[in-house]
């Protein structure tokens, strides 16, 4: 295994070679930039908020107008989260109060078992708020949030549910997304020393990374388990082209959640699975030169479909943490630094246009014709995210990518 990851990551080098390093980024500049976005789409927000329950920002509709949602839709808290993030970069006041009433607006989905999506929703917001504050009230609503998503997993299974919806289709559907989710449960294991957390995420990433994957190292979307023995009934890919197909933020999710699940554990298992991931996304064929994928590695008419920005800046943000894992960190740095350079570069909004995000071209659920093409919150999330991975990464000194640093 360690060969043939070495092995990998020297083709990665040769990929680099042939597209081309992109230049240093400004990340300076780059928040500075998206400072002014977002406090527009603060102002805007603000303004639209109404007694309808809607609070956060997710996309632009059809006519260009900005679309809130309500707590429970799972993106919701990636506009707290978003603000928490411009605090940390700038510690300025006023992100700090804008993620503070953001993020309150969010506190009864701490009960809300009816979803899985609780760690997008909390501890993007949550989360983020308490890593930063470290304020006990912050603290409170993750343990609870973890309490209600692990009401959702089925031990016969080994997974947490993830849609209620569609009951016609699927008996118990678990999606890749899903292992994003179990930040939340590895989190409330160690604020509150219950094992009981740990485990049923260990238990989720481990039957996740048994059925998702196909030999070809492809990840399904969906996987449909028989709730009372967990034996697979179907395997589908809902949002991508067809169900043997791979969903560029399907295997985005993949990276990043094995990712996460190698830091939270140490479990070397998790650790082969993202390097394998990674390499696999950089190695494809349908990877456009400039690291942001088409919506599905596997559409008919590349390279005549959407792009997917909101995939890029979760690999981006992935690639950055998983390269502090491995001595062998070139690759997958200088890839990150490629993928960002390029969403910066020819993906960015203009200044005080679209209402405010910063990010445009990504796709939703392009069989749903849902959100094709257009600015997404969750990619201006994990941009960020990456930008501040970035620059944390270059700032640290870690001798396993001294070599890297000084090129």
């Amino acid at each position: 295994m360690q060969h043939l990851i070495k092995t990998s990551l020297i083709s990665g080098l040769l990929l680099l070679s042939r597209i081309g390093v992109s230049q240093d980024l400004d990340v300076g500049r780059v928040i500075r930039f998206s400072e002014g976005q977002i406090g527009l789409l603060l102002e805007e927000t603000r303004l639209l908020t109404s007694s309808d329950g809607r609070v956060s920002p997710r996309t632009l509709d059809a006519d260009g107008r900005l679309h809130l949602v309500a707590p429970t839709d799972w993106t919701s808290g990636f506009f707290p989260g978003i603000l928490w993030q411009l605090y940390a970069f700038t510690e300025a006041d006023k992100w700090l109060d804008a993620a503070r009433e953001m993020t309150t607006k969010l506190e009864n989905e701490k009960f809300n078992g009816r979803t899985h999506d609780m760690g997008f929703k909390i501890y993007c917001s949550y989360g983020q708020g308490y890593r930063l504050t470290e304020d006990p009230r912050y603290r409170d609503v993750i343990v609870q949030a973890a309490r209600t998503l692990a009401t959702r997993f089925n031990p016969n299974v080994g997974c947490i549910r993830s849609w209620d919806h569609n009951s016609h289709r699927w008996d118990f559907p678990v999606i890749i997304d899903n292992m994003l989710n179990l930040e939340l449960l590895f989190a409330a294991t160690k604020l509150t020393g219950d094992s009981s957390f740990y485990y049923i995420a260990v238990s989720h990433a481990n039957t996740t990374l048994k059925n998702h994957f196909r030999p070809d190292g492809g990840s399904y979307h969906v996987i449909d388990y028989h709730p009372e023995t967990g034996e697979v009934a179907h395997r589908n890919t809902h949002q991508g082209y067809s169900d043997e197909s791979t969903w560029a933020r399907g295997q985005a999710w993949a990276l990043y959640g094995y990712t996460m699940c190698y830091r939270e554990t140490k479990d070397e298992k998790y650790r082969h699975k993202a390097l394998a991931i990674a390499q696999w996304l950089m190695r494809h064929p349908h990877m456009p030169a400039d690291g942001v994928p088409y919506w599905d590695f596997d559409a008919p008419k590349i390279p005549d479909e959407p792009r997917d920005a909101s995939a890029a800046a979760v690999i981006a943000s992935g690639l950055y943490e998983l390269c502090t894992f491995t001595t062998d960190s070139l690759a997958l740095k200088q890839y990150a630094d490629h993928v960002v350079h390029s969403l910066a570069t020819h993906y960015k909004a203009d200044a005080d246009t679209h209402h405010g995000f910063v990010l445009l071209h990504s796709t939703g659920s392009k069989p749903a014709g849902s959100e094709v093409d257009v600015p997404l919150v969750y990619a201006d999330y994990y941009f960020l995210e990456a930008l501040s991975r970035k620059q944390r990464l270059e700032r640290s000194g870690d001798p396993s990518l001294a070599l890297l640093l000084t090129r």
